[in-house]
């Protein structure tokens, strides 16, 4: 096998510009919208052929709900410290679940936050 094992992630809000706002400043990069029918979905970037998963914000009021309890999708710290992305989980209206901790020292850092739709996620980096 040479590819990810995962091909698409989608995270579902329950206000699709709040969610936008979030992950824009948290992350430091834009989103794409894109209303497809019922389904409002706002794209992350990708890279082609780089490593990771392309996945998407999606609003659909009857098939898609928040939550805290369900899959843990692991964002990569863009800036290499996911501290500087912990920074702005609070004034960007989410919340601090879990502070950042090493996991090893080959693997690096994490944490545990909640979006401003109340999903829960999770944050990577080396240092």
């Amino acid at each position: 096998m040479n590819k990810n094992v995962v091909g698409w992630f989608e995270i579902p809000v329950a206000n699709m510009q709040r969610a936008i706002q979030f992950y824009e400043i948290v992350f430091d990069f834009k989103l794409s919208r894109h209303l497809l029918g019922p389904i409002d979905m706002a794209w992350f970037p990708s890279v082609e052929n780089a490593s990771g998963s392309p996945g998407a914000l999606v609003y659909n009021e009857s098939a898609y709900k928040p939550s805290r309890d369900g899959v843990l999708i692991y964002f990569t710290a863009g800036s290499g410290d996911l501290s500087i992305e912990l920074s702005k989980v609070e004034s960007s209206g989410g919340k601090i679940l879990l502070p950042k901790r090493q996991i090893s020292e080959k693997v690096g850092y994490m944490a545990l936050i909640s979006d401003s739709e109340g999903n829960r996620i999770a944050l990577l980096s080396p240092k």
